[in-house]
C-alpha cells in the first residue's frame, strides 16, 4: 500500500504547471469562441440568434478552433479568384460591415439629387424678335422657376425624336418649382398648337409682341449681320412698292401679322392660358412686366425693381450683378444691335398694312398695345 501510495504522490511541479496552463488556455478559447459567435449587425449592436456561426483568427497551436463551424464571408459579392485569408483587425471589420452612407436631397445645383426632368408646364412660343430670350433670362431668377437656356426647338422641327428625348433636355426641378423653356419660331408654326395640347392641355404659353414693323426691323437686322449680301430691307418688304403691294411670304413680314398666328393656338388653347408681354413696356418697364409674367405662372412677385438697371450702351434694362457674380447680367453682344436705316416711307407704308392686322390682335387679345 505504501509503495502504490508513492508512486501516485502529489504531481510534480512541471506537471501541475502544465495543468494550469491547459485549464487557462481552454478559458481563453471559450471566451474567443463566444465573442466571435456574437456577430454585430449593421447598427453595431450585438446578436446572439440568427449570428453566423463563423470564426476569424487562428486556434491555440495553430490548429482550427470549432473546425465543424463554417468560416466567415466577407460582406458583398464573392470575388472573383480566390485569395489568401487575412485576419482585418476589429476597426478594419467593422467599418467593413458599416453599409455605405446614403446622399440626401441636396439645394446644390451640381447635386445628382436636384429634383427630376420633367416636360414643360410654360413656354415662351414666341415672337422672334420680340423680347422672348429677355423675359427667359429675367424670369430664371425666380427661385420657383428653372428654365432650359437653349432652345430646343422641338415642337417644330425635333418632333419626331418623342417625349422622352425632350424631357430629357430639361433641368431639374423639385416639385415646387415650374419647368420653363423658349422657341420663338412656335408661335408662327402650323402644327406646334396641336402637339403642345397633346403633351399636355393645361400648358401656360407666354407671347412677347413687339411691333411689327419694328420687329421686321430687328429681324433683317439680325439677318445682315450674317449675310451682308442680302437684298436690302425695301427689295425684300414688298413685291410692288408702287402699289403697296407687302410681300408676306417673307418670314420677317409673315411673323408681324399676330393676329393670324393666334387662330391657331386659340383652337386648342383658351385665351387664360395665353399672357401677352409688351416687348416695349419689357424695356421701358421690366419689373412691371415681370410681375406680370409672375402672376400668370402662379408665382409669388419675387422679381421686382431691386433686380434691374437700365444699360445706356444697350439700350435696356440689365439685371443687377447678383452676389455670386463679379459681374452685372446683360444680354449677349447680338442683343441691342443698332437697326439699319429705312426709308421713312416706307415704314409709313408698313405700319398702314400692319394697322387692320393690330386692331384685330388687340381686340381679341383685350389689350391696346399702341402700336400705331
Amino acid at each position: 500500500m505504501v509503495s502504490v501510495l508513492g508512486r501516485a504522490g502529489p504531481p510534480q511541479p512541471r506537471r501541475a504547471r502544465r495543468l494550469l496552463f491547459a485549464f487557462t488556455l481552454s478559458l481563453s478559447c471559450t471566451y474567443l469562441c463566444y465573442s466571435l459567435l456574437c456577430c454585430c449587425d449593421d447598427l453595431g449592436q450585438s446578436r446572439l440568434l440568427g449570428a453566423p456561426r463563423c470564426l476569424r483568427g487562428p486556434g491555440a497551436g495553430g490548429r482550427k478552433l470549432l473546425p465543424k463551424s463554417r468560416p466567415c464571408e466577407p460582406p458583398g459579392p464573392a470575388p472573383s479568384a480566390p485569395s489568401a485569408p487575412s485576419t482585418p483587425s476589429a476597426p478594419a471589420a467593422a467599418a467593413a460591415a458599416a453599409p455605405a452612407p446614403r446622399l440626401g436631397p441636396s439645394n446644390h445645383s451640381g447635386s445628382p439629387k436636384l429634383g427630376t426632368k420633367r416636360l414643360p408646364q410654360a413656354l415662351i412660343v414666341g415672337v422672334k424678335k420680340g423680347g422672348t430670350r429677355a423675359v427667359l433670362e429675367f424670369i430664371r431668377v425666380h427661385p420657383d422657376v428653372r428654365a432650359l437656356g437653349t432652345e430646343p426647338h422641338f415642337f417644330d422641327r425635333n418632333y419626331g425624336r418623342g417625349l422622352d428625348w425632350y424631357r430629357s433636355l430639361m433641368p431639374r426641378t423639385l416639385d415646387s418649382q415650374i419647368t420653363l423653356e423658349k422657341t420663338p419660331s412656335y408661335f408662327v408654326t402650323q402644327e406646334a398648337p396641336r402637339r403642345i395640347f397633346n403633351m399636355s392641355r393645361d400648358t401656360k404659353l407666354i407671347v412677347v409682341v413687339r411691333n411689327p414693323v419694328t420687329r421686321a426691323i430687328s429681324d433683317y437686322t439680325q439677318t445682315l449681320s450674317k449675310k451682308p449680301d442680302i437684298p436690302t430691307f425695301e427689295g425684300l418688304s414688298f413685291r410692288n412698292r408702287t402699289l403697296g403691294e407687302v410681300d408676306v411670304s417673307w418670314n420677317a413680314i409673315r411673323i408681324g401679322l399676330y393676329a393670324l398666328h393666334l387662330e391657331s393656338w386659340l383652337r386648342y388653347f383658351p385665351l387664360a392660358q395665353i399672357h401677352f408681354v409688351s416687348g416695349e413696356r419689357l424695356i421701358t418697364d421690366p419689373a412691371g412686366e415681370m410681375a406680370r409674367v409672375q402672376d400668370f405662372l402662379g408665382v409669388k412677385r419675387f422679381i421686382t425693381d431691386k433686380h434691374f438697371y437700365f444699360n445706356k450702351t444697350k439700350g435696356f434694362p440689365c439685371l443687377k450683378k447678383p452676389e455670386s457674380s463679379l459681374l452685372p447680367r446683360c444680354l449677349g453682344k447680338s442683343k441691342g444691335r443698332t437697326h439699319v436705316q429705312i426709308d421713312p416711307d416706307v415704314i409709313d407704308q408698313l405700319r398702314e398694312f400692319y394697322r387692320p392686322y393690330n386692331i384685330k390682335f388687340y381686340e381679341t387679345v383685350g389689350q391696346d398695345f399702341r402700336w400705331e
